[in-house]
């Protein structure tokens, strides 16, 4: 009867310790600590992920749509719209993670002046945990 109770007891314990580190993370993105920057062609992302409980890693994926626009706010070409990304690992230290990822939009034909590069549906994703946030310059 002893050993039957002992054992009930720590399946008990083991239960509520598993679920209690299963529940312990709410991984969610800081919308304020968000930074957007464009030079040239290239697109910079760098951002900040709260609530990650013990997890050892994170894998975050970038993406976005290009568009190479004429002065007049145009895109000329169909073929001048891409859908780009950028993705990886990045370490988790006190339920926290800190990333910054960059993309390029390459064109054939090149998107030279006077016409930009220009970003939109600009969306971060934690694959691992399964959230996005979308973004805009």
């Amino acid at each position: 009867m002893r050993k039957l109770f002992l054992i009930a007891s720590l399946v008990i314990t083991m239960s509520a310790a598993l679920a209690t580190a299963a529940w312990a993370g709410s991984p969610h993105f800081i919308d304020n600590a968000f930074t957007l920057s464009q030079s040239e062609s290239t697109l910079t992302v760098s951002g900040k992920e709260a609530g990650l409980g013990d997890e050892a890693q994170i894998h975050v994926v970038l993406s976005a749509t290009a568009e190479c626009i004429n002065p007049g706010s145009n895109h000329p070409h169909a073929a001048n719209k891409e859908s780009v990304s950028a993705e990886g690992d990045f370490p988790v230290q006190n339920g926290k993670a800190e990333f910054e990822l960059s993309l390029t939009a390459t064109f054939q034909p090149e998107c030279s002046p006077p016409m930009s590069v220009q970003y939109s549906d600009i969306v971060v994703t934690d694959t691992t945990n399964g959230i996005s946030q979308a973004l805009s310059l």
